[in-house]
């Protein structure tokens, strides 16, 4: 119940008049957010784990937040775990805990993130892709099974050993491998198509 709850506050806090409204006028990003909902849902079938819950996959989400922003990453990745319930086994049931660990948390600490280096770091076109991309996507994949493991421990669904062995030890190994697409994604983006990325300041990250 409190999954729910967590998870309507989350998407809540992304309903803003004025990006819905662009949202709706601009038919472009209408696309982008659907196009980034079925990236995702694609994405987030390619999984693999022993036991029930502790199935482990790349995000995506750093790549997505960046994109589209965080309220719009938000509605995208909703969209996909739609699309997940309405053609894979996964149930409505299973929604709340879905969409809170696994897409709105990691999207909100992927622009908390983001923020940090925007302010802190040189706004330099390296700075965005090895930082904000890169090193931030992965910071994000291996943070979530961290999270996601506390809870499974603090709820009792499995003891310590099991989680340490079987879940949390590949925080460090998905750690590159979800850097590294969403890292190759903002490059491509950003080198050929700079003005999709909503994050990407041309004036501020390329006139160094």
């Amino acid at each position: 119940m409190w999954f729910s709850i967590v998870m309507a506050a989350l998407f809540a806090a992304t309903i803003n008049k004025q990006a819905y409204s662009t949202l709706l006028a601009r038919p472009a990003r209408q696309t982008g957010v659907f196009a980034c909902a079925l990236c995702l849902a694609l994405l987030w079938q390619i999984k693999a784990g022993i036991l029930e819950h502790l199935n482990i996959h790349i995000l995506g989400l750093t790549a997505v937040t960046l994109i589209m922003g965080w309220r719009l990453a938000c509605l995208s990745g909703l969209m996909a775990s739609l699309l997940l319930i309405s053609f894979t086994k996964m149930s409505f049931e299973q929604l709340p805990e879905f969409l809170t660990l696994s897409v709105f948390i990691p999207i909100y600490i992927s622009y908390g993130l983001y923020l940090l280096c925007y302010k802190f770091l040189p706004r330099h076109f390296f700075v965005y892709i090895f930082v904000c991309a890169f090193l931030c996507a992965g910071a994000v994949g291996a943070t979530k099974i961290l999270i996601s493991g506390g809870y499974y421990y603090l709820s009792g669904l499995y003891d310590l050993t099991t989680l340490k062995e079987n879940y949390i030890f590949y925080a460090v190994i998905m750690w590159f491998p979800e850097a590294m697409l969403n890292g190759m994604s903002i490059t491509l983006l950003i080198t050929y198509r700079p003005h999709w990325v909503k994050t990407f300041y041309d004036q501020e990250y390329l006139n160094k």
